[in-house]
């Protein structure tokens, strides 16, 4: 009877330490300053201008696949026709 007691008052007292400790307040992070702002905005910018480069490489590579796999030549620049007319 003892023990059993014992084992629910202990676990009752773990299950209130959970509980107090996941509804704790955490303290603010510190202010950055303008130097910390500035080199995040840097990292990314630089970060979106090689997403975009590497975007338009796969692309480029996924239509050049396509028009191999579909038998469509390379697009070459055609040279101005010559109709006759003015």
């Amino acid at each position: 009877m003892k023990k059993s007691a014992l084992t629910a008052a202990l676990a009752a007292g773990l299950l209130i330490g959970a509980v107090t400790a996941s509804q704790a307040k955490l303290p603010p992070a510190p202010a950055k300053s303008d130097a910390e702002k500035a080199a995040e905005a840097t990292k990314a910018a630089a970060a979106k201008a090689k997403d975009s480069e590497d975007l338009g490489k796969a692309q480029d590579r996924a239509a050049a696949n396509y028009r191999k796999n579909q038998g469509i030549a390379d697009p070459k620049a055609a040279p101005a026709s010559k109709s006759g007319k003015k």
